[in-house]
């Protein structure tokens, strides 16, 4: 997951966890006026980096279990712990360190569902599409991208040690199939990547619409089309407010115009560190560049409300 800011920290949906976020430091201040204990700032995000499809951490995730999305499809994952990655026990959330990416949240799930609802009911086309998953963590919804035959999809998370011990793995377990004569693997995808970083420096290494255009419908870009993602899809990224505005910005620039589209899954309200998807859907309402429908609500009783929202360029 992304940013530098505290996190709800909901189970996921096929495991039971702690109803509340741990912290490796439980009097850090984060900035939102409810009481923590003044704490000196995290440290700057690390730069943006790409990471290999070889640089897989010896500390990997190998046993992989099934995620059913449907009576067809299931998608498998690893699972690794904070301890043998972060040197954290117990912790989602390690501000400016680590940012959540090794636990699977419901929202991912969620996204899931929701795209491949929509490819059912010819909403939505994935096949040959360029594809960005943003905070992916363990990358599920990439991961359904490619089988459904993206063809080119990039992962993101703010660390590159996530990447290289949980996205990794899970994207060779699930696209790369070994065969006699290749004993690399080959992928069910055009072509997959990964880029490690935080929201306000990682647009240099990614695919842009028009980085120095704001896509408006404005005179400037009108009848203009730009390159960049299909599709953006983000799970779990909205828990911070100060976290958002780097987030829709490297969304526009990302996202091509006019015919791109985002799906974004999370939690209507992440209480006590204010962020939400109702709080993103402000700021993109307040820019007006964007339109939004709620696609997806679930209230399983497994955390708060939970959203699917789709964006796309008016």
């Amino acid at each position: 997951m992304e940013n530098s800011e505290a996190k709800n920290a909901a189970a996921a949906a096929s495991t039971v966890a702690p109803p509340l976020f741990s912290f490796s430091s439980p009097g850090a201040s984060f900035g939102f006026g409810f009481g923590f204990e003044s704490a000196a700032p995290p440290p700057p995000p690390p730069p943006a980096v790409e990471v290999l499809l070889s640089e897989e951490s010896p500390v990997a995730a190998s046993s992989m279990e099934p995620v059913v999305v449907d009576d067809s499809l299931s998608i498998y994952k690893g699972r690794v712990s904070t301890s043998d990655v972060f040197g954290v026990k117990n912790s989602d959330l390690v501000p400016g360190k680590y940012e959540g990416g090794l636990k699977l949240w419901e929202g991912s799930l969620d996204l899931v569902k929701t795209l491949n609802s929509d490819i059912k009911d010819d909403k939505l086309i994935i096949e040959g599409k360029h594809v960005l998953e943003l905070g992916c963590g363990h990358g599920l919804p990439g991961i359904f991208a490619s089988l459904k035959g993206a063809g080119l999809v990039h992962f993101q998370d703010f660390n590159a040690e996530v990447l290289k011990c949980l996205t990794i793995p899970n994207v060779k377990a699930n696209l790369f199939k070994e065969s006699s004569q290749d004993s690399q693997g080959t992928c069910t995808s055009r072509g997959v990547g990964f880029f490690a970083g935080d929201w306000s420096e990682i647009d240099k290494l990614l695919l842009c619409g028009a980085a120095e255009v704001d896509k408006t419908t404005t005179s400037s870009t009108e009848n203009k089309a730009y390159n960049g993602y299909d599709i953006i899809l983000m799970a779990e990224t909205v828990y911070a407010l100060s976290s958002l505005p780097n987030l829709y910005k490297l969304i526009k620039k990302c996202l091509r115009y006019p015919g791109g589209v985002v799906y974004m899954a999370g939690k209507k309200h992440y209480f006590g560190v204010g962020g939400g998807t109702r709080q993103f859907l402000c700021l993109v309402e307040e820019d007006g560049t964007m339109r939004s429908d709620l696609i997806n609500e679930v209230a399983d009783g497994s955390s708060n409300v939970r959203e699917v929202w789709k964006f796309s360029f008016k």
